[in-house]
């Protein structure tokens, strides 16, 4: 009789190693997108999560472009065989979390020993929530900001912008740092660059005391709007002090300003990585130029679970430490994110004076001012009709009122089309 007991418990004890060990075998597949500087941040998260938990191999799926990103990602959760962990931006999150395609981590949450909500920027949580469910944990909340390039600045005698900079201070500025240098009529330094897209101007909206949608309707040709948006269009064809079109695809402005050919440019935190590797110049960031009130635009990604993984529990553990005070460090020291986490935002991991940007608190200020683009289902169809319309105004092909009529024409059917 004590033979077979020892038989049995032999039995389960191999059992059970076999079962851990199946369960080693099986990686969590993680998919992200950025530029080179941004994966390292990744790769380093990885590397400390699998040395804390090695028995959970992690798949790093790296997709450089956004847009190429996004068709992978459409791609694979139709066909139903997505990576397990993937990284969604808040304006697309409502169109794949009515699908049903995400798994809500609310209930991970709710029992997490290492995370509760109240630890997060209230405002990224209910970005990635629906119905005051938590869908997905945002790793990031960050904001648009000005950087800006010392060296220019200082060889035009002017001061570095600051907090309470206004719009006209900002106009004056680019325009004496935009510089045709050997006189053939070429620009040859431009005072600013911006993509020409909503979420590149919303702020500028609501800092007019507009706004840019209201139930089922854009509000783009309103007349605080449209006073907004044409400031903002103005720096093209007014101005001059950003790019035109020709010389956007000659070169983009994120590249001239890397170059050192661009004096300010507005962009999230996500290219702090890329600028750091600048080693011609110095640089810092500042906050948005103010106009009637001060506003500012949420940036958030947030990591998800796909509904299809057939590795939840180990895919949790890997969302439970990538936004843990651990895992948002690791990042945050990488410079791409502005942490979710507010124990993190202030440490000095993020806000270190040592590692540019050396003013990290622009990020911490705007966070009282930041508002949200609208959560929708049909958001990104909206916002890239929009987009394509901003182009045209900024870029001198219609004028802002007849750009922004269309993009509410074109737009309104996709605000109805799932009542």
């Amino acid at each position: 009789m004590r033979n077979h007991w020892i038989a049995f418990c032999l039995s389960v004890i191999i059992l059970f190693t076999s079962a851990c060990g199946q369960k080693k075998t099986q990686p969590v597949s993680f998919m992200v997108f950025g530029e080179p500087a941004e994966l390292k941040a990744y790769r380093d998260l990885v590397a400390a999560f699998e040395e804390e938990h090695p028995q959970i191999p992690i798949e790093l799926i790296h997709i450089p472009s956004q847009g190429d990103y996004r068709k992978r990602l459409a791609a694979d959760l139709a066909g139903g065989e997505p990576a397990d962990v993937v990284l969604i931006n808040y304006r697309r999150f409502a169109g794949l979390a009515v699908k049903n395609v995400l798994e809500p981590l609310g209930p991970y949450l709710e029992t997490s020993g290492s995370i509760t909500y109240d630890d997060f920027q209230a405002i990224s949580i209910r970005a990635f929530s629906i119905n005051d469910q938590v869908v997905c944990i945002p790793q990031n909340a960050s904001s648009l900001a000005a950087y800006y390039n010392k060296n220019l600045f200082d060889a035009a005698g002017l001061t570095y912008p600051e907090a309470g900079w206004t719009w006209d201070d900002f106009i004056s500025a680019a325009k004496a740092l935009t510089l045709d240098a050997d006189g053939d009529g070429v620009i040859d330094q431009y005072g600013a660059g911006v993509e020409p897209t909503l979420i590149r101007v919303a702020p500028f909206i609501w800092q007019n005391g507009g706004r840019v949608s209201v139930g089922n309707t854009l509000m783009l040709t309103e007349p605080l709007e449209l006073e907004a948006i044409q400031w903002f269009v103005d720096w093209q064809v007014k101005y001059h002090i950003a790019p035109d079109a020709v010389a956007e695809k000659a070169e983009n402005s994120e590249s001239r300003f890397v170059n050192g050919r661009m004096a300010i440019y507005f962009n999230s935190r996500r290219l702090v990585p890329t600028f750091r590797e600048i080693t011609a110049f110095d640089w810092d960031a500042a906050p948005l130029p103010i106009g009637r009130s001060e506003a500012a635009v949420l940036h958030s990604d947030a990591y998800c679970l796909t509904a299809a993984s057939q590795n939840k529990y180990n895919a949790w553990t890997f969302i439970e430490f990538a936004n843990s005070v651990d895992g948002q460090t690791i990042v945050s020291q990488s410079g791409r994110t502005v942490p979710s986490l507010i124990q993190v935002a202030e440490s000095n991991a993020f806000l270190d004076p040592n590692a540019k940007p050396a003013n990290s608190r622009v990020f911490i200020d705007a966070i009282p001012f930041i508002l949200r683009l609208p959560q929708h289902p049909n958001w990104a169809e909206i916002e890239e009709i929009c987009d394509e319309e901003l182009q045209r105004a900024f870029y001198g092909d219609a004028s802002v009122f007849d750009a922004m009529k269309s993009a509410v024409e074109r737009a309104r059917p996709l605000f109805t089309e799932n009542e």
